[in-house]
């Protein structure tokens, strides 16, 4: 994870493995420098994308606005950016 210089705010990237089409949404932990999350939807039509940026926003406490999709539309390998919250914190509240 690196930090993103951001507006004000703190803000971090995350490098991500996404798992789709698994029987829940669940961080597994990491595997490399990406971290491998498990996401219940398909990836069909950008389910799963949508359903991950929730599931992170959820877990991390912060509305879903504060997660946004950098890279990775279409791969297994995303990069997503979390506003407001420092790389440390991001951790923390992930419990990984």
């Amino acid at each position: 994870m690196a930090k993103v210089p951001a507006s004000p705010d703190h803000a971090c990237t995350l490098e991500l493995k996404i798992i789709p089409n698994a029987p829940r949404n669940e961080v597994v932990g990491w595997l490399g420098a990406a971290l491998k999350v498990k996401i219940h939807a398909p990836a069909l039509e950008g389910r799963a994308n949508d359903e991950l940026l929730a599931f992170l926003a959820e877990t991390l406490g912060v509305p879903r606005r504060s997660v946004t999709l950098l890279r990775g539309d279409k791969s297994r390998q995303k990069v997503v950016q979390i506003t407001a919250l420092d790389a440390a914190t991001v951790r923390q509240r992930l419990q990984v």
